[in-house]
């Protein structure tokens, strides 16, 4: 059976801002979808312990003072988050994630930040990721506008109620592949272990081409040295690590 037709689990986290190795975790979802079974949907909202500013709050609707009333502690988050994607990794369903290594790569330096093994040490070589961003650049690279997933669900027709809700978006994230699953059988036929590699490759050269283009446009050139070809996360650099 194609890997689009049968269990699919969405991930996705609302932070308190936009940098996967300084920003901390407000909320997250891990949805399973599909395969003919019911919706399975666990949500998590932490406090992060540091203010949440007004641009993240007005993105996702999460203040500081309601994270802290209402949220359980971050690291509590964390470890129940690495948790159930363990599980789902570990019963060989794929995490579909909208724009993987930014969530990723948060939640790895989140548990990192509080003592948590990280999903990458858990896992292993067992992760496998489907991300609609990297397809989507992969199968129309041309597309004009933007590439959020408030425009992809646009593009193929998928309903999204409550963008920036990180259930909303994670399950939105899912129907977005499935989509492309149905639509380009190169895609649709792969095998898991083959998309996730094939992802990996395609998420490299498009970083390539984007920090090309940032290098031949005036005014951007410095953007250049900002663009991660890393994926499905970027790796922990020792030396460096998260704040």
């Amino acid at each position: 059976m194609s890997w689009h037709l049968g269990r699919l689990a969405g991930f996705d986290i609302e932070s308190t801002g936009v940098s996967p190795e300084r920003d901390r975790i407000v909320t997250a979802c891990v949805v399973q979808c599909g395969g003919n079974q019911p919706v399975a949907s666990a949500t998590w909202m932490a406090d992060p312990g540091v203010e949440i500013p007004e641009a993240a709050s007005a993105v996702h609707g999460i203040t500081t003072e309601r994270a802290r009333k209402e949220g359980a502690p971050a690291a509590e988050v964390v470890e129940q988050v690495v948790t159930a994607l363990t599980a789902v990794v570990l019963s060989g369903i794929p995490v579909v994630a909208m724009n993987a290594a930014y969530d990723l790569t948060m939640l790895d330096r989140e548990a990192r930040r509080h003592g948590v093994q990280p999903l990458a040490e858990t896992v292993g070589a067992d992760l496998r990721v489907v991300d609609p961003f990297v397809l989507d650049k992969q199968v129309v690279p041309r597309r004009r506008g933007k590439r959020t997933l408030t425009a992809l669900c646009e593009a193929y027709r998928v309903p999204l109620d409550g963008a920036h809700d990180a259930a909303a978006d994670a399950l939105a994230a899912c129907r977005v592949v499935w989509r492309i699953g149905q639509q380009y059988p190169e895609i649709g036929s792969a095998s898991l272990d083959a998309l996730h590699q094939q992802q990996i490759g395609w998420a490299a050269q498009q970083a390539a081409d984007l920090a090309d283009y940032f290098r031949r446009t005036p005014g951007k050139q410095d953007r250049a040295k900002t663009v991660r070809g890393d994926w499905p996360y970027i790796p922990h650099q020792r030396t460096g690590g998260a704040s």
